[in-house]
Parts: structure tokens; C-alpha cells; sequence
């Protein structure tokens, strides 16, 4: 585990997120989301999870609560992973029904094609946001060592 890293357990990843113990377990199973810093290895071992890990949790939770199904947020998370560089927050999610479009500059791709609906956007510095507001009002003292000292928010 890097030294320079803030590591979050499962209970306090899940909690900056908003999403249950089982769903992060689930979705750790599954692949979704493994844990960057320590993996399970085993009953009892506990998971680690890094910042950026946050930040993807908080987007395959925002989908979902979009009304994107879970096997689409799948294909959404490939997509990204295969073809988005480093920093997640300088693009744009636009979620229309069951399709999701990636917005990076001024580009445009479709990303999970399957239908029509409502229209949303989903800003993903808007999640960087939400992440950094929980961190700061659950872990204080973990706060400090995000990356670029982001997290800083008046008393």
C-alpha cells in the first residue's frame, strides 16, 4: 500500500458513498469495483479502498439511481476503464433512458446504446464533489491526504 495514499476501509467507503456494506461487498465480488490499495484475501481480511475507488463508487451509484440497470453500468465502467485517462471528473455522463454518452471535450460517444427515456447529465466533478463533501463531514482527519488537497471546506 503506498505510503502517500488515504486508505478507506469498506464500511467507511460505503458510508462516503452512500451505499450499503452488502452492495460494496457485491460489487467488489462481481468486479465492479475491486479495491486499489488491499484486496480481500480471504474470510476476515478486510478491503482497502482508494480515492479514486470513491469516486467510481459514487458513479455507479448516481447510474443507478438514474435508472441505469446494473449490467449497463457494467458496460459503462469497461468503456471508461479501456478508453478514459486518469482523471474521471474532466468528462461528462449524459444518460438518456437506458443509453449513456461520454462527453470529454467536444467529443461524444455512445456508450451503452439500449432505448429512449428522459435526458439527464450527469457531471462527473459533480460526484468529485459529493465524495469530498462526505469525507469531510464523516472522516475529518482523513480529509487532508485526498489528492490535490482538494478537500478542504470552511468551519
Amino acid at each position: 500500500m503506498s505510503t502517500t495514499e488515504t486508505a478507506f476501509t469498506g464500511k467507511q467507503a460505503a458510508e462516503v458513498v452512500g451505499i450499503t456494506y452488502r452492495q460494496l461487498d457485491y460489487w467488489a465480488r462481481t468486479d465492479l469495483v475491486r479495491p486499489s490499495l488491499v484486496d480481500a484475501a480471504g474470510r476476515g481480511s478486510r478491503r482497502h479502498y482508494n480515492y479514486r475507488n470513491l469516486l467510481e463508487l459514487r458513479m455507479i451509484k448516481s447510474l443507478l439511481d438514474a435508472g441505469i440497470r446494473l449490467e449497463s453500468v457494467r458496460e459503462v465502467f469497461r468503456y471508461l476503464r479501456e478508453n478514459l485517462d486518469a482523471d474521471l471528473t474532466s468528462a461528462h455522463l449524459v444518460i438518456n433512458g437506458s443509453s449513456v454518452v461520454l462527453c470529454q471535450g467536444d467529443e461524444l460517444i455512445d456508450v451503452v446504446r439500449r432505448g429512449q427515456g428522459v435526458l439527464n447529465l450527469l457531471p462527473l466533478a459533480q460526484v468529485k464533489d459529493q465524495v469530498d463533501g462526505r469525507i469531510v463531514d464523516l472522516y475529518p482527519a482523513l480529509a487532508e491526504n485526498i489528492p490535490g488537497g482538494a478537500v478542504r471546506r470552511a468551519v
